[in-house]
């Protein structure tokens, strides 16, 4: 078997993952024996200036083109930063049986995505923030649980402040051009129905970002239930291996939810700014850098957002 003749297949799991606005920043190099995945520099947003989310983002496609390698029967060979071109190179390495979870976790990918609804008025699965965990430590990241309300209040309180779309007239032209009315033919950004028309304000919640921006065209309802479990994804530096790593660990651990219904609202808006970002580690009082906050929580629909065709990722 030669990895060329499954690449549509590698790249087709790949791009399923999450990435900021939807934006997709990546595409993929393939040859005979390997399949390299590059930035897209071209998709860097404003509100990510030093690409931190960027390469997080290709992270999660690293970890899917990973599980994707493992139904074929095959153990991934990864090198990460081969050439200054490309986050990582794949090859296929020595024969190895997928696993069960392994099946599980692939299964889910086509209906992981970032929810920004309402949850079900349900703890987690017994067990599940537990796996998560672990999920994240093999990866070499660490999922913690905020359990404290006096912390999330805190960190509901620096997000408030953080977010820069209503003094940033860039940030929100650009929060527009990648949410997209229903009907759009736009196979990448944010839809109507992955956003509510308003976002709502808790104090005692992260804030969601703002996509509608007072077009009334959002179709999901804000509110609900707070969320069972609030975490966040550390590293343990702030450099661009950490953040490639974060990714991995991000994308396997929302996949391990998703095989039990659990989806994650996603917010990255306060650690986009270093000064912010060094506000929530002091808040969170915790050894690492933050790299994602999330909420996570039961929802038994889903309507993951479109994708580029594996073929234009090329």
């Amino acid at each position: 078997m030669s990895l060329a003749s499954q690449a549509g297949y590698l790249i087709g799991v790949a791009r399923r993952a999450p990435s900021l606005y939807n934006t997709q920043p990546w595409r993929f190099t393939v040859t005979e024996d390997a399949i390299e995945l590059h930035a897209d520099l071209s998709r860097r947003l404003r509100v990510d200036p030093d690409g931190r989310e960027l390469v997080i983002s290709c992270g999660a496609a690293l970890f899917g083109l990973r599980l994707a390698v493992r139904s074929l029967g095959r153990m991934p060979d990864v090198e990460v930063f081969p050439k200054p071109s490309a986050r990582a190179r794949v090859r296929l390495g020595p024969a190895a049986p997928m696993t069960a979870e392994e099946r599980k976790m692939l299964a889910a990918v086509p209906h992981r995505h970032t929810h920004r609804g309402p949850f079900e008025p349900e703890p987690l699965p017994a067990g599940l923030l537990a796996r998560l965990r672990e999920d994240a430590a093999a990866e070499g990241a660490t999922l913690a649980d905020i359990g404290s309300a006096d912390v999330q209040r805190e960190l509901a309180r620096i997000a408030a402040t953080a977010g820069g779309q209503d003094r940033d007239p860039a940030s929100w032209a650009e929060a527009w051009q990648w949410s997209h009315e229903v009907g759009s033919p736009a196979r990448d950004g944010v839809p109507a129905h992955s956003f509510p028309a308003d976002p709502g304000r808790d104090a005692d919640r992260l804030p969601q970002r703002d996509f509608d921006l007072g077009r009334g065209i959002g179709r999901l309802t804000a509110g609900g239930p707070a969320p069972p479990a609030t975490a966040v994804l550390l590293t343990a530096g702030d450099e661009m291996r950490d953040w490639l790593r974060a990714g991995q660990a991000l994308q396997r651990l929302l996949l391990r939810a998703a095989t039990q219904w659990v989806f994650a609202r996603l917010n990255s808006e306060p650690l986009e700014d270093v000064a912010t970002r060094a506000l929530v580690a002091d808040c969170l009082a915790r050894t690492g850098s933050p790299q994602m906050l999330m909420e996570l929580g039961i929802s038994r629909t889903a309507h993951a957002t479109t994708r580029r065709p594996a073929a234009d990722l090329t």
